[in-house]
């Protein structure tokens, strides 16, 4: 990986006390909502109808999957939260059908069961189980006590919150369980190695031994947890955390930026924070030095085309990969298998998270593109266009299947995920809730700003960036 060296002598302390970054144009386009194209629009609403269509009407909760039967993923609970407001504002669902679902959601995870016993319970110390039984809510399985997904969850709870702003009383309640329930976590409990937030615990072998000290999608665990009024933990975590990014910082693939190499890395915290002109001291630091409008926005942006430029390059030789189709993070694949493929041995995988030169397998995650449409919507907008275009089984009534790959277009022994579609190579058959929600999220703050403006004004979500040193933008407004 290339690095970049520090400036020599200069510290995180340093640049918050001693610099001021230069002034720079803010990222993005705040401030008016921008017209997408009809097809952005019909996947928007097809994957929006997803969530409605196999989230309980009963509990809230969504499946992890779909549809083959599975459990629930507490992440994708807080994405398909984040969704009904977005139907409410495209005239996709009433308000009073949303706030309903949202209050069914919220009462029903403030009842599960809490404590530290390895069945029957939906949580401990306030954090959920990644996964829970769809039937009664409780933790499946020997899944782990998640910080990072129930940090997902609270996003959409909290968004909730402020979107259901007016005086009924369902949304009063929303308001006050919401905030009941971010309020009862105990991140300091999570603080096991110093100033380090771990990502999960088992219930029969304690705290997992990785914590959130890389770059990647846990910037709202951190920020949430500092930001919290009842359990915070101490903005060491966040000195921590920046002073990792000497190992991501690279020009591989394009202009430099913090490199994760699947992209929900650089989504999952975006659905709920407009980094778009905010900058805490390292960002302030890199504006500084380089003289350009360096944030986390034009991190991820930057992100996406060096992910582009990838498919470009195509080191592997994969089949399909080009400027139009494009994209690699968390997703299925069509097993954990190797195979010749025109004289050459190729090794795929299953369920894995991809990136450049990461488990790279050939295998194109829609999602990795159109939930980066807050980003870069035209460059989006071409991809969906092109991948509808050659590959159309992979688009259904439901937005896109989570993946598929074209190199794969026979198999000499069984599957684990998925189908050989002839003309296409191999087609997901399920869709997955924690690759659907973003598309819907950042096609809407791609479009409207929606939870982007709504989170401007949620207090906790402040209180974090402000301890942990941001400035500048909506944020000092």
């Amino acid at each position: 990986m290339n690095r970049r060296r520090f400036l020599l002598g200069t510290t995180l302390a340093g640049l918050a006390a001693g610099f001021a970054a230069p002034a720079l144009a803010q990222s993005g386009r705040a401030g008016r909502a921008a017209a997408v194209d009809p097809e952005i629009h019909e996947l928007q609403r097809r994957t929006f109808d997803w969530f409605v269509h196999v989230t309980d009407r009963e509990t809230g909760l969504t499946p992890d999957r779909w549809p083959t039967k599975t459990f629930c993923s507490v992440a994708a609970v807080g994405f398909a939260l984040t969704c009904w407001p977005v139907g409410v504002e495209q005239g996709w669902m009433t308000r009073a059908e949303a706030r309903e679902r949202t209050l069914i959601t919220l009462r029903y995870f403030a009842a599960l069961p809490q404590g530290p016993e390895a069945t029957g319970t939906g949580g401990y110390k306030g954090f959920f189980y990644h996964f829970l039984n769809m039937d009664t809510g409780t933790r499946f399985g020997a899944t782990e006590l998640s910080t990072v997904d129930t940090a997902l969850l609270l996003g959409g709870m909290l968004f909730a919150a402020r979107f259901f702003n007016g005086r009924h009383a369902e949304e009063v309640e929303i308001r006050e369980i919401a905030q009941r329930l971010y309020e009862r976590v105990e991140w300091d409990w999570a603080v096991v190695r110093p100033n380090r937030i771990t990502m999960g615990w088992h219930p029969e072998t304690g705290f997992i031994p990785s914590d959130w000290n890389v770059y990647n999608e846990g910037m709202i665990v951190l920020l949430l947890a500092i930001g919290s009024p009842t359990h915070p933990v101490s903005t060491g975590v966040w000195d921590e955390w920046v002073h990792s990014y000497e190992e991501s910082w690279t020009d591989r693939w394009g202009e430099w930026h913090l490199q994760f190499a699947p992209l929900f890395g650089h989504q999952y915290s975006h659905m709920f924070i407009d980094f778009r002109g905010i900058r805490d001291a390292w960002m302030r630091g890199q504006s500084m030095m380089t003289g350009q409008a360096l944030d986390y926005f034009e991190n991820s942006r930057r992100s996406v085309h060096a992910q582009r430029k990838y498919a470009v390059d195509n080191p592997g030789g994969w089949d399909g990969y080009s400027a139009e189709i494009w994209g690699l993070t968390a997703c299925d694949g069509p097993g954990d298998f190797k195979q010749v493929i025109d004289a050459r041995e190729r090794e795929f995988f299953s369920y894995s998270a991809r990136g450049p030169g990461d488990r790279d397998d050939g295998t194109i995650a829609p999602t990795a593109a159109m939930a980066s449409y807050a980003f870069e919507p035209e460059i989006v907008t071409a991809t969906l266009k092109a991948m509808k275009a050659r590959y159309a089984p992979v688009y259904t009534e439901w937005g896109f299947l989570d993946s598929f790959n074209p190199t794969l277009t026979e198999r000499e022994g069984p599957l684990q995920h998925g189908r050989i579609v002839p003309g296409v190579g191999w087609v997901d058959g399920d869709y997955l809730g924690i690759d659907q929600g973003p598309i819907v999220v950042m096609i809407e703050n791609g479009r409207s700003e929606l939870v982007w403006r709504y989170m401007h004004g949620e207090p906790n979500l402040k209180r974090g960036l402000k301890r942990a040193g941001f400035t500048g933008g909506w944020l000092d407004a």
